[in-house]
């Protein structure tokens, strides 16, 4: 990903590049089909932004990766 993306993202989250990046390598070698794994990568992410987020949309997300529902080209979402 270029900086201009970390800037949006950090525009709209206030997590900094290199929390980013810190996050991305702590996850690299996580297995995202497992539920637990996702559970608490969302929360941490919610924690991170200060936003908290319903059960019911957790579900979905983790619903979503684990059913390869998102998508692969995420610089163009902002």
């Amino acid at each position: 990903m270029n900086d201009s993306v970390f800037k949006k993202v950090e525009k709209k989250t206030n997590i900094n590049k290199s929390t980013i990046l810190s996050l991305a390598d702590k996850l690299k070698n996580s297995n995202f089909k497992d539920e637990k794994v996702l559970n608490d990568v969302i929360s941490e992410l919610s924690y991170m932004t200060g936003r908290e987020i319903s059960d019911e949309k957790k579900n979905k997300i983790i619903n979503a990766i684990k059913n390869d529902k998102v998508p692969n080209d995420i610089e163009n979402k902002w």
